[in-house]
């Protein structure tokens, strides 16, 4: 086993987006409250590990059921170029359970003080969940990613959990609005699947059932159109509502890159629409960085 293959395993390229929400739950809850550096960078290592864990069993378990073959659209990582076997990705993906274990139980005593409390209880049901749910995505005998469900645990686990559970880490209670937020990053990380799932109709067609595969390419690109409208719908609403200054807008900047996101997705096809993946994907991070940034400003 290389470092560099287990980097490779790792999809680092995928972090922008699911660090996005963590990073605008613990800006919009710093600007009601103090928070202290070290649970903020506990809270962004949490989620980093578990999006790790994420990309290492997906690779495992797209390879034991014959996803990621020669005929496959999307890329191909080291378990397929023969540089990790299966052993070494299993004893990779153990020692990653650890240290989302560890991290998330940091992040919970140095937030609350305790872990043995209902907030610290409930979010260690709440990480056990992700950690499950990171690993179970094509692991596992009935994986959800292969009966038509990621698209719902993504807006969940990418989405309605970094963006609440990061402010209610960092500020101890939960705000109702910030499930606005919460949809909007969950839509525009259900947009980089679908685009993903777009992609690889072909090859996915015999071994997963997804949901272009569902209801056919042209209406997933509807309902991809769906996702980002619906997504930036719920951020203008939510600034609206609970801005104090025009700088909450700020995020308004990022609009060129979506429209020139769904420009490119609408003329491209196949292969050809890998380009869109890491753009939605940094457009994502940028606008949740622009947005946390506009709100914190007074």
């Amino acid at each position: 086993m290389t470092t560099r293959a287990l980097i490779r395993s790792m999809r680092l390229r995928t972090l922008p987006l699911s660090t996005a929400g963590i990073v605008l739950g613990l800006m919009l809850a710093c600007t009601s409250c103090s928070v202290p550096w070290y649970v903020i960078i506990l809270t962004i290592l949490t989620t980093v590990s578990l999006q790790i864990l994420s990309n290492m069993s997906n690779e495992l378990g797209d390879w034991l059921s014959g996803v990621d073959s020669d005929g496959r659209d999307g890329p191909t990582y080291s378990l397929g170029q023969g540089d990790l076997t299966e052993d070494e990705l299993r004893s990779a993906i153990r020692i990653c359970m650890l240290i989302c274990a560890v991290l998330g139980l940091a992040m919970i005593r140095f937030s609350f003080g305790t872990v043995l409390s209902i907030e610290g209880e409930s979010l260690v049901v709440l990480g056990a969940l992700a950690i499950w749910a990171a690993m179970h995505y094509t692991l596992g005998r009935h994986p959800y990613g292969y009966i038509g469900l990621g698209d719902l645990f993504v807006l969940v686990f990418f989405g309605l959990v970094p963006v609440m559970g990061g402010y209610f880490v960092a500020s101890h209670h939960i705000d109702a609005w910030t499930v606005m937020p919460g949809l909007a990053i969950g839509f525009f990380s259900v947009g980089v699947l679908n685009v993903n799932n777009i992609r690889d109709m072909k090859s996915d067609a015999g071994t997963r059932l997804t949901v272009p595969l569902i209801i056919g390419e042209r209406r997933a690109r509807i309902y991809h159109s769906v996702l980002i409208i619906t997504g930036w719908i719920l951020l203008l609403v939510f600034t609206a509502l609970r801005a104090r200054t025009m700088w909450g807008y700020l995020f308004i900047l990022t609009l060129p890159l979506y429209i020139r996101h769904l420009k490119g997705f609408y003329s491209l096809s196949g292969h050809d629409l890998d380009p869109m993946l890491p753009l939605l994907v940094i457009s994502t991070f940028i606008l949740s960085v622009l947005m946390g940034t506009g709100f914190l400003i007074h």
